[in-house]
């Protein structure tokens, strides 16, 4: 449905703890969902949270699953087939499964329900999908979830490595503002003030709580989780991803394209965001050492990357969604100079 006024999508409830998947029928109740339940997962998603949510909606629903592979189009096309029938989509996994589910559900035009199993980026709340096509990912507008269940418990036994992609993905909000305020005081771009700073408040709270945040205490999962749909939220609130995506995110976009698999989403953008920061005139030694104390790549190497694919990576990231203006089109790179940003950051 097209709005003429300004018209914002956000989850109705969000439901946080240990345990919360045993508390997931009071919460379709609070939520008025009844009826056929269709559940989305991967194969390790689905032993690790699907089946329990399987158990727990058969005391009250009738369910159906769903086991994707990956977030391609055709994916989604099985899935929103899949859909017709249920009265409501719930996503259990990762940023793959949450995508395809978040997409399929809403061609549908059913509610979503998102339960991640690990806190690896803002997508578990957000109304946008990243989806694999012929040219590399793309990111869809789709619809925000209806409710977000976090169950901190199964969010602590992920790999510690999705964790740290998810707070690499955090902080990355630092550099994707200031280029949306770049954008604005160079091409005049409207920006959404609300946003922006709720974006910027929730990197600075990853920042300032890295050694909580290290340990994957109860309280550390709390404020990534809770920070990751605060994200979600801000890019609903703006109607666009440019609060919580920018130059970092097209670094991370061309890595993709140039080596696809090696690393996370969201450890390919604090990788950008220590460079954007620089470019910027920020204080990326900050970013870079916030992001080492919680255990995040800060480097090539790391990553398992040469040095030429970071270069490789930053003259191409120009090329992804060039409409959007941000500091890698006012200040262009060329080899040499993109050779000595990687240096002098100490990426390479």
């Amino acid at each position: 449905m097209e709005f003429k006024s300004k018209f914002m999508q956000l989850p109705r409830a969000v439901l946080v703890g240990k345990d919360a998947i045993l508390e997931l029928n009071p919460l379709l109740e609070v939520l008025k969902l009844k009826g056929r339940a269709l559940i989305v997962a991967d194969k390790t998603t689905y032993e690790i949270a699907g089946k329990k949510c399987q158990e727990v909606l058969n005391e009250r629903h009738e369910t159906a699953v769903e086991l994707i592979g990956d977030a391609t189009v055709g994916e989604v096309d099985r899935i929103t087939e899949s859909c017709r029938g249920a009265d409501f989509v719930v996503g259990v996994g990762g940023g793959k499964v949450i995508d395809v589910a978040k997409l399929a559900s809403k061609n549908n035009s059913v509610e979503f329900l998102s339960i991640p199993t690990a806190a690896s980026h803002d997508g578990i709340a957000s109304s946008r999908a990243s989806i694999k096509g012929k040219d590399g990912s793309v990111s869809i507008e789709a619809h925000a979830p209806f409710g977000v269940l976090a169950d901190t418990e199964i969010i602590k036994n992920s790999p510690y490595r999705l964790y740290a992609s998810g707070c690499g993905d955090i902080i990355s909000k630092f550099t994707a503002v200031m280029d949306w305020e770049l954008a604005q005081k160079v091409k005049g771009d409207e920006i959404s003030e609300y946003s922006i700073a709720l974006s910027r408040m929730t990197a600075q709270i990853i920042m300032d709580s890295c050694d909580v945040v290290a340990k994957r205490s109860e309280e550390g999962v709390r404020k990534v989780v809770k920070a990751l749909i605060s994200s979600g939220v801000a890019m609903s609130i703006a109607g666009t991803s440019r609060p919580g995506s920018g130059s970092e995110h097209k670094f991370s976009h061309a890595l993709d394209m140039i080596a696809p698999n090696e690393g996370l989403h969201g450890e390919q953008c604090g990788l950008g965001t220590i460079m954007m920061m620089y470019m910027h005139g920020g204080d990326w030694k900050t970013i870079r050492d916030a992001l080492k104390k919680i255990g995040a790549p800060t480097t090539a190497a790391e990553l398992g990357l040469d040095d030429d694919i970071i270069i490789e990576a930053l003259l191409k990231a120009r090329e992804i969604r060039p409409q959007r203006y941000t500091i890698l089109e006012h200040r262009p790179l060329d080899r040499g100079t993109a050779r000595e940003l990687a240096t002098t950051t100490q990426v390479i």
